[in-house]
């Protein structure tokens, strides 16, 4: 089979490698899109020191081309349409056995999925998987937006964190796409949605998307703007979906007493946040982090993209055949894009 390998700094090559077979329990999936997420945007761009080459990708969707001993390949037959959960767990370790399996201290992203070059394995013509790894899909869903269901997971992990309650205020810092989806999400859930940014396309992209209130944070203070229309308490869940530490405290700032502050976003650099601990302690307000998809929440995802209750292609922007993969990650890391999504066939 072939995979798309990044081999260099702003450089990528389509390798040859050895198709694997699934084993026992185990299904094979004919990769049919994989979105390129920034943890491989940062491989690309070395920001991310992996040893090179190394063939990435955990966003995807494609079919089924096969099956291992003890899989049914009457319930699994050739040909469905399928999201897979390419992230593994233990199973054994503190958190898994307290059902956190996305805090697992073995997650599997950049362990090999083929022997002859390491990484996840998603930029790939072919993986093979466990059977709980498998999720059905509509054959008529675009392979370009079942591979969301990785993504939005991640969101919904980082929604349950804010517990959010119908008629809330909700705040979100950063209209990438993480923020996109997390504004989709908060909107469903219930909530008047505010979304801090500064770039006007993404706050207008914001808005048709549902958003109630859209603040350009370099010409509007977030927090006060926040306070303004909640008669001076700030928002009960506050998401903050960018890679800058500075937002940080801004984004505690924002939070009603009682308030849930939710950091999603990993920090590049990560730089230490200051905050009063008798603030804390008078407003009993909650600042935790969110990371990776559980099970329950790629469960969530899947249906909510299945059942069309969660419309992806909007934030789609730009599909591209495995052959341009340095296009398509060139096209990934500019800042004007969501997401990219290279195409196997």
């Amino acid at each position: 089979m072939e995979v798309l390998a990044i081999t260099d700094s702003h450089r990528c090559e389509v390798r040859t490698v050895t198709r694997p077979e699934p084993g026992a329990g185990e299904v094979l999936i004919k990769i049919g899109g994989c979105a390129l997420c920034t943890y491989e945007q940062r491989m690309f761009t070395r920001q991310a020191p992996t040893p090179l080459p190394v063939v990435g990708g955990h966003e995807i969707a494609g079919e089924i081309a096969g099956v291992g001993s003890g899989v049914s390949p009457e319930e699994y037959p050739a040909g469905k349409k399928v999201a897979v959960r390419l992230i593994s767990s233990c199973g054994k370790c503190y958190f898994c056995r307290r059902g956190e399996e996305n805090l697992c201290t073995d997650i599997s992203r950049g362990k090999s999925r083929q022997s002859e070059i390491p990484g996840s394995g998603g930029l790939g013509q072919y993986v093979a998987v466990p059977v709980g790894k498998v999720w059905e899909i509509p054959q008529d869903l675009p392979v370009e937006q079942a591979v969301f269901a990785e993504p939005l997971a991640c969101v919904l992990n980082s929604i349950e964190k804010g517990q959010i309650q119908l008629g809330d205020d909700v705040a979100v810092i950063g209209g990438g796409i993480m923020g996109m989806l997390h504004v989709m999400c908060a909107k469903l859930s219930g909530a008047r949605v505010t979304l801090s940014e500064p770039d006007p396309e993404r706050r207008r992209i914001a808005e048709e998307l549902g958003c109630d209130f859209t603040v350009n944070p370099m010409e509007t203070d977030p927090a006060a703007f926040l306070k303004s229309i909640t008669k001076g308490l700030g928002a009960e869940a506050v998401f903050n979906t960018t890679p800058i530490s500075a937002v940080a405290a801004q984004a505690a700032g924002m939070a009603a007493p009682m308030g849930r502050v939710v950091m999603y976003s990993s920090q590049h650099p990560d730089r230490p946040m200051e905050i009063s601990p008798n603030w804390l302690h008078k407003t009993e307000t909650v600042i935790t982090g969110a990371v990776s998809p559980s099970i329950r929440s790629f469960d969530r995802a899947v249906n909510l993209i299945s059942k069309g209750l969660i419309d992806t292609g909007r934030l789609v922007s730009g599909v591209f055949d495995y052959h341009q993969g340095t296009e398509a990650f060139e096209a990934a890391i500019r800042p004007d894009t969501f997401r990219v999504v290279v195409k196997f066939s």
